[in-house]
């Protein structure tokens, strides 16, 4: 009899955990571009098992486009999307209540053939430029800025510029066809295997135009009410990502794995490609790089105005998460 009620002690309490574990574990949507580098870090959190750890479950939903994954969060089909705290502030000052959490760092650069006589922006000159992004691309407005102050250079009017997909401009670049291409980070990279050289990258303008430190260009981006309404998912999600993140830092091995996803070419490219990622984890107090990315708001709108942050002329105020802050 003894033995009887210890099997089915046992029994109650392991239902009782397998229930308790049901309920606590909540679904988070996640939209994100079709072949987006966030697809990296969540399928290594659910290979891994880190967003059950956490008590959630992530689940992805791919998309062709930025308008569509926008159009998705704010129609509720999503939780969460990758996107920049422009856009979440420009949002924020017409009325909506979106927030932000830093996801990466990473920028992009402008790239020129290893042996390319560009050693400056000055030496755009009479060169022709390909522009990921369009005419109002933060690291092009910040870009510009630089070469206007430091090399009396207007790249809209002394340069030939080519605006285009990130795809087009890399081979035209590798053709010959353009002399320097800016190009976000993750087919700057790809370059940079071949042997292409960094002349400047965003980073490096955002530092120049008064920032302390690496910002976030983009981020997790969600409804303060959805997180209000499921703080738990909020929290595990922030630490599920936290934790990918650590592991895709220390962790060749899992960048091995990945490689069928991050689609490099070879051997070098996947190296570059890894060193590039670690580079761009968030690593800054959130607070600190909160008041970099307000001072870069501030001129960004002095460069580009309503155009570019809509509305408002200062940073939102509850742009960052607040769920970030405070040790939390």
């Amino acid at each position: 009899m003894g033995g009887f009620w210890r099997t089915a002690l046992c029994a109650g309490a392991m239902l009782c955990a397998a229930m308790s574990t049901s309920r606590a574990e909540e679904t988070v949507r996640v939209g994100v571009l079709k072949f987006g580098t966030v697809n990296w870090e969540l399928d290594a959190m659910q290979r891994h098992g880190i967003d059950r750890k956490h008590g959630i479950a992530v689940e992805i939903l791919p998309f062709a486009g930025e308008n569509a994954t926008t159009t998705a969060l704010q129609g509720g089909s999503v939780d969460m999307i990758v996107s920049d705290w422009l856009f979440v502030s420009r949002q924020r000052a017409e009325g909506g209540s979106y927030v932000f959490a830093p996801y990466s760092t990473s920028v992009g650069a402008i790239m020129v053939p290893a042996d390319s006589p560009i050693k400056t922006l000055a030496d755009l000159r009479g060169k022709s430029l390909g522009v990921t992004g369009g005419p109002l691309d933060k690291n092009f407005l910040l870009i510009q800025a630089l070469a206007a102050r430091d090399a009396q250079l207007d790249l809209a009017k002394d340069a030939t510029l080519v605006y285009g997909a990130p795809p087009l401009l890399a081979e035209k670049a590798r053709s010959g066809e353009l002399d320097a291409v800016l190009i976000f980070w993750n087919y700057a990279a790809r370059l940079e295997a071949e042997g292409f050289r960094r002349l400047i990258s965003g980073e490096e303008a955002a530092e120049a135009a008064g920032a302390t430190g690496p910002i976030a260009a983009i981020g997790y981006v969600f409804d303060e009410a959805w997180a209000k309404a499921h703080p738990d998912a909020a929290k595990g999600f922030i630490d599920a990502s936290r934790e990918t993140k650590q592991l895709l830092k220390t962790s060749d091995a899992e960048w091995q794995a990945l490689q069928p996803i991050v689609q490099a070419e070879d051997e070098k490219t996947l190296q570059v490609m890894r060193d590039r990622y670690r580079e761009g984890i968030p690593a800054r107090p959130v607070e600190d790089e909160e008041k970099d990315a307000a001072a870069l708001y501030t001129v960004l709108e002095g460069l580009a105005g309503e155009k570019l942050v809509g509305p408002g002329k200062v940073l939102d105020p509850g742009t960052y998460w607040a769920g970030l802050k405070h040790g939390s």
